[in-house]
Order: C-alpha cells, then structure tokens, then sequence
C-alpha cells in the first residue's frame, strides 16, 4: 500500500515464474488491460524488462509510428517495394 495515498495501488507486484517458464499475471493488470480468459497479447523485451501489450493496443502504436512518417517520404509500401526490387537487381 503506498503510505501517501492507502488507496493508490502499486504499480506493481511480485509474482513467480513457474518451473514451466509461466508467470501468472495479476487479476487487477488483467482487469485494467482488459485481458479475459485465454486472451492474446503481444510481448516484448524492453532492457531488462518485459512488455505486454494487448493485441489492440500493439496495433495503436504501431498505427501512431506510421502517422509520424513524413509525407515526403513516401508510401511505406511502395518504399518496402524498392527495396525488395533493389535486393533482386543485385542478385
């Protein structure tokens, strides 16, 4: 419990990782990510720590990264194309 706030939660808790390599996590993350029963989420590494996202909120973000591109820099796909005929040529 945090002492300046006895109603804020931590951000976060200790939890087991199994003999399995599973690690369960908490009803109240799963709650907040809107995470129900067998659920698919996207997980990665970030230094050394690990990052679930939901499936939704992974497409967000990548939805956001594609919106910073530049106008002048193209279509990413027609960019992805060149480089794909570039690599061909040079074979």
């Amino acid at each position: 419990m945090n002492p300046r706030n006895p109603d804020r939660q931590p951000d976060s808790e200790h939890v087991v990782i199994d003999e399995a390599g599973r690690l369960v996590i908490p009803a109240r993350f799963r709650r907040a990510l809107g995470i129900r029963g067998r659920h698919a989420v996207v997980i990665g590494l970030s230094g050394d720590s690990l990052r679930v996202r939901t499936l939704d909120g992974a497409l967000e973000r990548l939805q956001r990264l594609a919106r910073r591109r530049k106008p002048d820099e193209g279509s990413a796909v027609d960019v992805f194309l060149a480089d794909r005929r570039t690599e061909a040529a040079e074979e």
